[in-house]
């Protein structure tokens, strides 16, 4: 692997222990070889994500065989083949989900986790896709079954998260409201939202009740959990699912069974990052063939709210913990 084009060793920004921003330290490690049925990738840009941040904090750590770093989405350049890879071909631009490590100059991955980057976008937005779009799909689309034509509530609808399932919502034909700070209200109904909320001077279920003629809302999306919960519940319409991807103000919350059974909902959830390779390979393909026509037509785009080089992770924490932004943080390399 030691030539030219591949340097014995690359930059990594790791971490001294859990803790703050002040943690993420550049470091040097050995550039790593793909092993069969792995690409290695030259990486350009790497999505920051709120999983990152609870990594570094010592709570979320990296699954088995996977580098002990933050950083789950890359951009890059292929430029070497593990054994039997023929998906790829040395030089294609690719965009990847990854279990760990994806803040460095080069990264390993399995074959089913990586896409090529849609036409016409550039490294900084294909970076920003691959964890929020796994995640939306496998979520709205899959767990919650979204359809044209239902009602889809997204809160935090400003975080990456959040404005990629507005996009993709108001895409494939659903009515879509969200939740946000006042600030950004506009921002969010710019993506596709009927009507953005104000999470801190207004009530999310009456504003929908009111805006649905008392129907509510068929999906929705929660990463806020604990008093959300009931509140979520109680304005679904029958048949309504809630999926919970996260939870800010607690896992835990007292809910109220008898609306669950009268309104026959579905209440369910799921994580990304320890499922199984050939999992994410069926996200993958079903992202290739549903959304990645959208982006390459440029009838949705990602949203990048702010770049920083690769030595300067800890201010892009900083950025995303302090929740002002709209769409997604993004680490440059090189």
């Amino acid at each position: 692997m030691t030539s030219p084009d591949f340097p014995a060793e690359m930059n990594v920004v790791g971490m001294t222990g859990p803790g703050g921003p002040e943690v993420l330290v550049a470091m040097r490690e050995a550039v790593p070889e793909p092993a069969a049925g792995e690409i290695l990738v030259r990486v350009h840009a790497a999505g920051v994500n709120r999983p990152d941040i609870l990594q570094r904090q010592g709570l979320y750590p990296s699954p088995r065989g996977w580098p002990a770093r933050p950083g789950l989405e890359i951009a890059g350049d292929v430029v070497a083949l593990g054994d039997g890879v023929v998906e790829f071909k040395i030089g294609d631009r690719v965009c990847a989900l990854l279990g760990g490590g994806g803040y460095a100059e080069y990264c390993t991955l399995p074959v089913p986790q990586a896409l090529p980057i849609p036409a016409g976008l550039d490294y900084i937005q294909a970076a920003s896709l691959p964890e929020t779009f796994f995640t939306v799909w496998t979520n709205v689309f899959d767990r919650g079954r979204l359809k044209a034509g239902e009602t889809l509530l997204v809160h935090g609808g400003a975080s990456g998260i959040g404005t990629t399932a507005v996009m993709l919502g108001a895409a494939f034909g659903a009515r879509v409201f969200a939740t946000c700070a006042r600030d950004k209200m506009a921002a969010v109904e710019k993506l596709g939202a009927e009507r953005a909320i104000d999470y801190n001077g207004e009530d999310f279920v009456a504003v929908i009740q009111q805006a649905t003629n008392d129907y509510g809302v068929d999906v929705i999306l929660d990463m806020v959990g604990g008093d959300y919960t009931n509140r979520n519940l109680s304005l679904l319409a029958m048949d309504g699912r809630l999926v919970q991807i996260a939870f800010l103000r607690g896992a835990k919350a007292e809910i109220n069974m008898a609306q669950i059974m009268m309104k026959r909902l579905t209440f369910t959830g799921s994580t990304l990052r320890t499922r199984p390779v050939a999992e994410k390979g069926v996200i993958a393909q079903s992202l290739l063939a549903h959304v990645w026509p959208l982006l390459a037509s440029g009838r949705i785009a990602p949203v990048i709210d702010s770049t920083y080089p690769l030595a300067r992770a800890d201010d892009a924490h900083r950025r995303l913990e302090a929740a002002q932004h709209v769409g997604k943080v993004v680490l440059t390399c090189g």
